[in-house]
């Protein structure tokens, strides 16, 4: 079974034709609310790829926006426990999608940051924990130390970006980022590869957006290519990509076959609307697999020179 301990938040999603810059007012067009969230994404994720179990511990508020949320959650097979805080509003996230697919979120919190140490179910029966940074730091760091200590895989993803603390990586098994992320929690603004070295993580996966992803696990690199899509709004894929990887590695895939399964997952995401309405069926990504070659050696080589390992 898999426990995603995260954030759930109603997102209020405008498109324009672009993103505005510091002052500026820009003419928005197509406006929709979508049930998000770090962690909800994820959750939806992992329990659409069907390989195991998805739990979610969250916190919401005893409000009318916490009511879609959960109705997602639900509906996509995800059990929950969720913490009600009744003084604390349900999370939201503002975000605008530019014509281009690139987006600008900001969050408010809310509920997701009355989650305590103390809110951690009991993790008998799990087999990995996914854990984010949209709830408190020492929440997540308490959790990841606890899921250590009964021998449950832990699965962070360092996101949004912020410098992490020695104990939290201690007790870190996987570390998913992105490549802004990277050099936030690595310190450094050099290679991939470099900014990897600087990171005591057993293994590490970074998300590079067109060009695919790389990871680094005990020293040994996979490289996985993008596959060719054209983008209509890529909120959430990052959630995508995380909560497939975890659920392919819980099935016992090879790294090598859950960034593939978890990229492929994230790319059907980018050509729809919204996070977790975006979000494919196993049987989607596995036939959209079946359908896309495998990256070709000029392409993976172009990809180790990105990443600085040629």
């Amino acid at each position: 079974m898999i426990l995603v301990a995260g954030s759930a938040n109603l997102d209020f999603v405008v498109r324009a034709h672009h993103i505005p810059s510091p002052g500026e007012t820009v003419l928005g067009r197509d406006f929709k609310t979508f049930p998000g969230g770090k962690g909800a994404n994820q959750a939806v994720a992992s329990a659409r790829a069907g390989a195991a179990p998805t739990h979610m511990l969250v916190g919401l508020g005893d409000d009318a926006f916490a009511v879609p949320l959960e109705a997602s959650l639900k509906g996509a097979g995800v059990q929950l426990h969720t913490i009600r805080t009744p003084d604390h509003p349900t999370g939201t996230a503002f975000i605008c999608v530019s014509d281009d697919a690139e987006n600008a979120i900001t969050v408010a919190p809310g509920a997701n940051a009355q989650l305590r140490p103390e809110h951690l179910p009991s993790l008998q029966g799990f087999t990995h924990l996914l854990l984010q940074l949209e709830t408190p730091m020492e929440t997540v760091t308490a959790y990841a130390t606890a899921a250590r200590a009964q021998g449950v895989t832990v699965v962070l993803n360092a996101a949004p970006a912020q410098s992490l603390p020695a104990e939290l990586l201690a007790h870190t098994d996987v570390l998913v980022v992105n490549e802004g992320e990277l050099a936030t929690v690595s310190g450094h603004t050099g290679s991939i590869a470099e900014c990897l070295a600087r990171i005591n993580v057993p293994t590490m996966v970074v998300t590079l957006g067109h060009h695919g992803s790389c990871a680094r696990q005990h020293g040994a690199f996979t490289l996985q290519g993008a596959y060719p899509i054209t983008p209509v709004d890529t909120t959430g894929a990052g959630d995508t990509f995380c909560g497939s990887l975890v659920a392919a590695l819980s099935q016992g895939k090879t790294l090598p076959d859950a960034l593939q399964f978890a990229s492929a997952a994230s790319a059907i995401a980018c050509t729809r609307w919204g996070a977790q309405s975006s979000i494919p069926e196993a049987a989607e990504v596995t036939a959209f697999i079946a359908q896309h070659p495998k990256t070709s050696p000029e392409a993976e080589q172009a990809l180790r020179a990105f990443c600085g390992l040629t």
